[in-house]
């Protein structure tokens, strides 16, 4: 396999960091929203309401910030492939699959465009009948977003997934520091469970979700930190990839 050369791999890791404290900004910044803005709406007449009030307001209350988190991992995901691939490239390589396969299935998933769409339709449909129909439509797209549908939850289960199996191996890995590695263990397991508990307890999956919060508040900055570390490193291979 051909060597990456150093300058190019202190790229990669420059983005990679980069792309972790954008993810810890944008999960304030969602977290503030839902306190300043209000939950997800639960129906679907809710949320046409709310995008016709209010562009901006409709997309952060659609959960479209998760949207740039999760996109944020193109970033990150090949960082640490290059970080932790001589550590264990076997994990490395399918953990980073995963995270490319998760993060493409929630771009077909997610609703925004989709409901926004539906809510000027609603607001020009000129008779009842076919705000009934765009009703409907509508309530079938929420059944098929990321929170419901087969292909969100299995998503959900790659993408905590490859954060567990990449803690796992940053443990073995001087590159990165403990902490870190437990907070992504602890932040990716936690919602790894609420993943998978979801369709069965989703009242039980919120409240594990909210225990999860505060490790991702941890894991992306200290990621983040030990990415720009490496990519300080000017023509240091990380330990474990000499």
């Amino acid at each position: 396999m051909a060597q990456i050369a150093p300058s190019e791999r202190r790229r990669f890791y420059r983005i990679g960091g980069a792309a972790a404290w954008l993810q810890i900004i944008v999960t304030v910044v969602t977290v503030a929203a839902a306190f300043a803005l209000g939950a997800r709406p639960t129906d679907v007449e809710e949320f046409f309401t709310v995008y016709q009030d209010n562009l901006l307001v409709g997309l952060l209350r659609d959960d479209f910030a998760s949207l740039v988190i999760i996109t944020l991992y193109l970033g990150t995901a090949p960082a640490l492939y290059l970080a932790l691939k001589r550590v264990d490239h076997t994990v490395a390589f399918f953990a980073t699959l995963f995270t490319l396969i998760a993060v493409v299935v929630t771009f077909s998933t997610h609703t925004g465009f989709t409901m926004l769409h539906l809510s000027r339709e609603y607001a020009a449909a000129a008779t009842p009948a076919g705000q009934s129909q765009l009703l409907a439509a509508g309530q079938a797209v929420l059944a098929s977003d990321i929170w419901n549908s087969t292909a969100g939850y299995m998503s959900g289960i790659l993408l905590q997934g490859a954060g567990v199996l990449i803690a796992l191996v940053m443990l073995r890995s001087s590159d990165f520091g403990r902490l870190t590695a437990y907070a992504g263990l602890l932040a990716n397991g936690i919602d790894l469970l609420q993943h998978v508990l979801h369709p069965f307890t989703p009242s039980l999956s919120a409240i594990i979700l909210y225990a999860a919060g505060p490790f991702y508040l941890l894991w992306f900055p200290l990621m983040g930190r030990d990415l720009l570390r490496l990519a300080r490193q000017t023509g240091v291979a990380p330990a474990g990839e000499g």
